[in-house]
């Protein structure tokens, strides 16, 4: 059985992927601030599933949830690292308490995670055919371009992706999948009020890329995925 962590869950795209692994059989933990909310989606998924309301800046928290996960579910085989938050602030507007929480939601989430994540997908107890996994990171248009008026963001969206890309040198060869999506467009979620749904992304659909990163061969593996609507200018 296949345990995915989602680091970073709420009610758009991190509900998604949890659906999208649930449905192909995936045991799910849910890791978010939001304890209730979790606790309500783990009871909806198909499959086992453990909702740890986790501050992921703090790393007693992290390793704690991760040591729940695998206490309930067993050891992790697949991560999404999902978090992000950055006041949309220019340099002059933001302030340091601004920035340094979108380095620590980002990046610095994102690097507790994935050592939690990877020591479980290597441990040399695993029988040798079951080690490996994929880490997947969500990232943004601001993960390639830096966007005016967005300094934290920007910031924390390049750290992200050049965590992922470094990752994905180290860990392949040893047989984990480290993959960055970067998510070029707003993503229609419940919160978002249009009259144009075909200007943003399905986040249903970035869940299907999702897993099909996921079942990848490792003979042709993605490094960096880029996901947009069909109308989207880039």
């Amino acid at each position: 059985m296949t345990t995915a962590v989602i680091a970073g869950v709420g009610p758009g795209l991190g509900e998604s992927v949890a659906r999208r692994f649930a449905a192909e059989g995936c045991e799910i933990g849910l890791l978010a601030r939001s304890g209730d909310y979790l606790d309500e989606l783990a009871a909806e998924l198909p499959t086992d599933a453990v909702g740890v309301a986790t501050d992921l800046c703090d790393s007693t928290d992290v390793a704690a949830a991760f040591d729940r996960v695998r206490d309930e579910l067993g050891p992790v085989d697949v991560l999404v690292n999902n978090a992000s938050a950055a006041s949309w602030t220019g340099l002059r507007d933001t302030s340091l308490d601004a920035f340094d929480r979108a380095y620590e939601v980002g990046p610095r989430a994102d690097f507790l995670c994935s050592q939690a994540a990877v020591r479980d997908m290597l441990d040399e107890e695993r029988p040798a055919d079951e080690r490996g996994g994929t880490v997947i990171f969500t990232g943004a248009t601001t993960s390639v371009r830096g966007r005016e008026g967005a300094v934290g963001f920007s910031m924390a969206k390049f750290g992200s992706r050049g965590l992922a890309e470094s990752m994905a040198r180290e860990l392949g060869p040893e047989g984990v999948h480290v993959a960055h999506v970067v998510i070029d467009g707003g993503i229609l979620g419940p919160e978002v009020k249009t009259d144009t749904p075909e200007e943003y992304l399905d986040p249903d659909a970035i869940a299907d890329n999702y897993w099909h990163l996921v079942q990848q061969d490792r003979s042709a593996w993605t490094l960096e995925l880029d996901l947009r609507p069909h109308v989207e200018n880039f």
